[in-house]
């Protein structure tokens, strides 16, 4: 009986410690703590945002906004400077659609391949076209192609800006298939993720992906929010109320709480 309950009790630490490690880990995908750069929200709430990177471009940011104005979902829009500039009016619907502008710098070049001072301009260049056009200054900025450092990160932190990356790659931009692109982001979807898609070339199976995508996930009891809104979603990641752990010295151990009968 002795040998069974101390076998019942490593099994129960084992899961223990495997689910705590689990959401450390889901943690960690979250926010890349050397960086400070935004992967995911951690959150048990059924939220994510969608965000479109490289607009706008005169026939496929059209096309997209045009979904999602049908589907009544805000998005985040990640927009380069140089195509704003050279479309100011999609940049405004987009405002008055109520979607979130953020920055994508100016000309889509690899800003951690450039010297610091030719990145900052690459922000300010496109802050000002955007708030120019009428957008609020931008409070969250995606380096071009996920290409940064922390120089890159602090310098916009510096500016004002967080940096947001994703967690799923809809890989849209390869102009795949329609069905591989809803499969890719169906797969992959979790509570705060932030999904990428983009606008910045035509074709793209992004405007019938999109709509499709958002009809599967509501048919889950998903929400869509714009990256500003799902950041307010995080929660810190807490054991579970099960279990409590006493550190004796250097080793750690867990105790069921239901066997002790405290919470």
């Amino acid at each position: 009986m002795r040998n069974l309950r101390k076998r019942s009790f490593f099994s129960i630490a084992v899961l223990a410690v495997g689910l705590v490690c689990g959401l450390i880990y889901e943690t960690m995908l979250a926010v890349d703590d050397k960086y400070q750069v935004i992967r995911k929200v951690s959150t048990t709430h059924k939220v994510v945002a969608l965000t479109i990177d490289d607009g706008p471009h005169p026939q496929a940011t059209p096309e997209v906004l045009k979904v999602l104005r049908d589907k009544q979902v805000k998005a985040t829009f990640f927009v380069l400077g140089a195509n704003a500039q050279v479309h100011p009016g999609i940049t405004a619907q987009t405002l008055a659609d109520g979607h979130e502008i953020a920055s994508h710098a100016y000309s889509h070049q690899f800003l951690n391949r450039m010297s610091l001072t030719a990145a900052a301009a690459e922000l300010e260049q496109s802050e000002a076209i955007l708030t120019g056009i009428g957008a609020p200054k931008p409070t969250l900025f995606r380096p071009p192609g996920g290409g940064y450092n922390d120089r890159i990160v602090a310098m916009a932190r510096e500016r004002g800006y967080t940096t947001v990356l994703w967690s799923v790659d809809s890989g849209d931009w390869r102009q795949l298939p329609v069905e591989q692109v809803v499969k890719t982001i169906m797969d992959n979807v979790r509570p705060g993720s932030i999904i990428l898609m983009h606008d910045g070339q035509y074709p793209l199976p992004t405007p019938q992906a999109i709509g499709i995508v958002i009809d599967n996930l509501r048919s889950q009891d998903y929400q869509f929010v714009t990256v500003s809104e799902l950041l307010q979603y995080y929660e810190a990641v807490k054991p579970a109320s099960t279990l409590r752990y006493l550190t004796l010295g250097t080793t750690a151990r867990i105790v069921s709480s239901s066997a002790s009968g405290h919470e």
